[in-house]
């Protein structure tokens, strides 16, 4: 319950062995993490800003075939064998406020089926659990969600 608060779970991989020595070269010497003042960080934008980039997303039209869609990618996690744990209704809310802002960062006003199938994973593979018999079968949480994206037929 926890992690469904979290909107995605973006996997990074360790960084290369040279770059590895130069964060320890950097910051190896510190017993505590730097100020924000130490980052010489400047603002992108403001809180009105933010307030009118919300007010789009939540204009971005979200037909009801998209929200079935959405909802039927969400209600299969809960009955596939290889998942022990499915998503929540909290989960189909997150993705469609996630494509919506997908769909205005592409410049439309609407979602389509491929910012739903481009978010899903990110916004499912915390929100889900392998079943213990998937895991020993060598399943993986993208490859299931993967079949699923699969399996759910998407609106035309």
């Amino acid at each position: 319950a926890q992690l469904d608060r979290f909107l995605f779970k973006v996997l990074i991989a360790y960084p290369e062995r040279d770059q590895e020595c130069e964060i320890v070269r950097i910051h190896g010497h510190k017993a505590v993490s730097p100020s924000l003042e130490q980052f010489d960080i400047t603002p992108a934008c403001d809180l009105s800003f933010i307030v009118k980039a919300w007010q789009a997303v939540t204009n971005v039209r979200l037909t009801n075939e998209m929200i079935g869609y959405i909802v039927d990618l969400i209600r299969t996690t809960r009955d596939h064998p290889s998942l022990q744990v499915g998503a929540s209704p909290r989960a189909a809310n997150m993705l469609a406020s996630a494509s919506r802002a997908l769909a205005i960062l592409e410049g439309r006003d609407f979602v389509i089926p491929d910012d739903v199938k481009f978010l899903f994973q990110a916004t499912m593979r915390h929100r889900v659990l392998l079943a213990p018999g998937a895991e020993l079968e060598g399943e993986t949480t993208d490859k299931v969600l993967e079949q699923i994206l699969d399996q759910v037929a998407a609106p035309r």
